[in-house]
């Protein structure tokens, strides 16, 4: 049987970008990064989550963060030249990247955001980030999501 590929599969295969999916049974509730990680059997350290935050002009901004770290809003609002940002309301996440909660994929979202990945990913040469779908992590190059995203990377987490 064919695998079902999501819209960040695809744009990784058009651009022949190398990836791993690592698929996982999901359940009606969401699911924590640490669980995500048993399930895929990887270090936690290695998966990261894709927060997607916006001004008071409704403008977005995609972070992609360590799941066991906490963003820093200050740090965040600063890599983006804001003052101020707050996460994004969850009833507007599908219509504005295209992506549902637990599935959300800083590739291939709707439009291109500015996105800033955590600069913990510099000691790693890939990272796990979500495969655009609840229950599949892509196994991606850091530098490749760097291009793909055109994100720059800097200090957004506070442990």
């Amino acid at each position: 049987m064919k695998e079902k590929k999501t819209n960040a599969m695809r744009i990784l295969d058009r651009n022949h970008i190398e990836y791993e999916v690592n698929r996982f049974p999901v359940t009606a509730t969401h699911m924590d990064g640490h669980t995500v990680a048993k399930l895929v059997n990887v270090n936690a350290s290695e998966i990261f989550k894709t927060l997607v935050l916006e001004n008071a002009q409704h403008e977005h901004f995609v972070f992609i963060i360590p799941i066991n770290d906490t963003l820093n809003m200050k740090l965040a609002a600063k890599a983006v030249n804001e003052k101020k940002l707050q996460l994004m309301p969850l009833n507007d996440l599908k219509q504005v990247t295209g992506y549902v909660r637990g599935g959300c994929s800083p590739i291939g979202m709707r439009k291109k955001f500015p996105t800033i990945i955590d600069n913990q990913a510099k000691t790693l040469e890939s990272i796990y980030v979500s495969g655009g779908e609840r229950g599949a992590q892509i196994r991606v190059k850091v530098s490749d999501i760097i291009e793909i995203t055109e994100a720059t990377m800097t200090k957004i987490t506070e442990m």
